[in-house]
């Protein structure tokens, strides 16, 4: 799929591609150079561990929206494809 580079250096992202992947406004995604190519990678949650009762836990670091049974009802189609 092409797209273009506006003069701010912007990429436009299509729709079908932030809808499969569920990209959202304002949503972090790494960038980087690799052989010759633009990555551009969804970035994960941040977190962290906590010991709890003696117990690691990970614990995230911003609050995550909570995915929809819309959402998870996708997720869960396509993986079986």
């Amino acid at each position: 799929m092409r797209t273009t580079i506006d003069a701010g250096g912007r990429v436009v992202i299509p729709k079908d591609i932030r809808d499969l992947l569920g990209l959202t406004p304002g949503q972090t995604v790494d960038v980087a150079a690799l052989d010759g190519r633009i990555s551009i990678d969804v970035t994960g949650v941040g977190m962290h561990l906590e010991n709890r009762d003696g117990v690691p836990v990970a614990v995230i670091d911003d609050e995550v929206p909570a995915l929809t049974t819309t959402q998870v009802r996708a997720a869960v189609e396509q993986l079986r494809r």
